[in-house]
């Protein structure tokens, strides 16, 4: 068996991944998920669903355990050194799946190519950080300000090999944009707990469990494969499940919940997620690029973004489209990851003074827009989307509906697509569960080229919050870091530099053959996956 899948490999283009593959036996895990997994290259999506997928292949140099708390990964422990240097000791005997020694070497690569275009995850080291190796297995980052959340997104941030990403012409990411994959993207070289066997961008991929990991101690499953499917139909998904052929699904249809626990082998598994659904006005560009209104921007103008959100009825989303799996929200992070949370409230819904107020902005009659969303990445997205068109319908404000996968989606609206969309939806989850990772990413000031807040769809822009972001990023003591949050969090709420919806409840639907644990950051780990046949 170990020769045939050795020579599947080969004869697929998946020769750099040769060695270490455990034998196969009987015990096969099978999950479905809405949308696709297509590029295998770790830096192409800021993706929870493709970072967690990944994340069972490649390692970063920490991760988080069960409660999410950070832990030592391929670093096997860290040190301030000052508050301009962290010195990382790197885990030693640690091989990549083809058979490579992890090294001081691939840390250093790692750092300069996430950081080059095309990556989406460049904001896991700061801009200005030096990575200097002392040693084979001995890592420092220079910084030029304090930053005591550095490593905070690391569990993300997927160490690569080297050597292997010059062999295979992968030293520079591959763009989401929509596009044929470079050869390199449809393979995977890491020294995670899982080896990529095959890969169909879209359709199938398979892991096998990889002989080699150096972390014994927390292999806790009992898999010999696993094998993830793209299922977009909720339909097709939940029969799926109910008839054995696949063994999780995510997202579960709110309305297909009850008759899954009812299902003598079946199950739901639900929580709180981190995540928070938004929509997103283009308020960067002197004139929307899907509108009818010609030489100007309506959303520059805070009493159209106002009104924009008085006219979304949450609680009739959160009832009626979320079946109640949701959690009303006035901020764009989930109250568990903020302790002044709480404090701010939701403006209210009153379509009647959302009226008034774009008629004050010059728009009695309203106006017309296209709105971009999803339709495979998050709970309900389309039906969340179809709501809201006719709730501003009501306002005078005639919203045309483009839902796409959200291959086309990402690479339509996010950086590599030129953020070419006027308004629509965006979820997030800060990988760092920190506030600063909102400030930064969301509401940052972007330039022309794309340079800031590479996930500020919007491109929202305020001087003042970037200059509270710089604080809080160097700020230690906790008190006065939360206080610039409040204010920074204030000034977003008041110019409503976004529309913030809700946390989406988790829901996976699970055979009561599978235990496994679910992380509020919704990622599963094959690791910890366990079935009975």
């Amino acid at each position: 068996m170990r020769k045939v899948v050795l020579a599947a490999l080969l004869a697929a283009g998946l020769s750099s991944v040769t060695l270490g593959v455990e034998p196969a036996a009987a015990t096969t895990f099978r999950y479905a998920f809405q949308g696709d997994l297509n590029s295998l290259d770790p830096y192409t999506l800021n993706e929870t669903f493709s970072l967690g997928a990944l994340a069972n292949v490649y390692e970063g140099l920490t991760r988080r355990d069960e409660n999410l708390k950070i832990v030592p990964a391929l670093a096997e422990s860290w040190e301030i050194v000052d508050p301009l240097k962290w010195r990382f000791h790197l885990r030693k005997g640690v091989k990549f799946h083809n058979g490579e020694d992890f090294t001081a070497d691939d840390v250093v690569f790692s750092a300069e190519r996430v950081r080059l275009p095309g990556s989406e995850l460049a904001t896991r080291l700061p801009a200005d950080a030096k990575v200097v190796k002392v040693d084979d297995h001995t890592v420092d980052f220079v910084l030029a300000s304090p930053n005591p959340i550095l490593n905070a997104e690391w569990d993300s941030w997927s160490i690569m090999s080297k050597s292997w990403a010059e062999a295979n012409g992968a030293t520079k990411p591959q763009p989401q944009t929509g596009k044929e994959l470079n050869n390199f993207a449809l393979k995977a070289n890491g020294t995670g707990p899982f080896v990529i066997v095959s890969h169909e961008p879209g359709v199938k991929t398979v892991y096998k469990p990889f002989a080699g990991w150096w972390d014994k101690a927390n292999k806790k499953h009992n898999v010999d494969e696993v094998v993830f499917t793209t299922i977009k139909s909720p339909a097709t998904r939940v029969a799926a499940l109910l008839s054995g052929e696949v063994d999780l699904i995510e997202p579960v249809p709110v309305q297909d919940m009850k008759r899954i626990q009812d299902n003598p082998t079946t199950d739901v598994l639900t929580g709180p997620e981190l995540r928070t659904i938004h929509f997103f006005m283009d308020q960067k560009r002197d004139e929307l690029l899907y509108s009818n209104v010609k030489g100007k921007n309506p959303f520059k103008d805070v009493r159209v973004r106002k009104a924009f959100m008085e006219a979304i009825d949450i609680e009739a989303i959160k009832s009626k489209v979320m079946r109640n799996l949701a959690v009303p929200s006035a901020l764009m992070i989930s109250p568990l990851l903020y302790s002044r949370g709480a404090e701010f409230k939701r403006l209210a819904y009153d379509p009647a003074d959302a009226k008034k107020l774009l008629a004050e902005a010059g728009y009695p009659d309203g106006f017309e827009l296209t709105m971009h969303c999803p339709n495979d990445r998050y709970v309900n997205d389309e039906a969340i989307c179809q709501a809201a068109t006719s709730m501003l319908a009501r306002i005078g404000v005639k919203v045309t509906l483009q839902a796409q996968p959200k291959a086309q989606f990402f690479g339509r609206a996010g950086p590599a697509g030129g953020y070419d969309t006027s308004f629509g939806m965006l979820g997030w989850t800060p990988s760092s569960f920190d506030s600063f990772n909102i400030l930064q990413n969301n509401a940052g000031c972007r330039d022309e080229k794309g340079n800031g807040g590479p996930f500020n769809y919007g491109g929202y822009c305020n001087p003042k919050v970037d200059e509270l972001a710089k604080q809080v990023l160097v700020e230690t003591n906790a008190a006065k870091r939360d206080a610039l949050i409040y204010d920074a969090f204030k000034i977003l709420i008041d110019e409503v530099a976004f529309i913030p919806l809700h946390q989406q409840a988790l829901a996976w639907g699970v055979s009561k053959k599978v235990k496994i644990p679910q992380r509020a950051d919704n990622s599963i780990i094959f690791a910890w996956a366990q079935k009975q046949d």
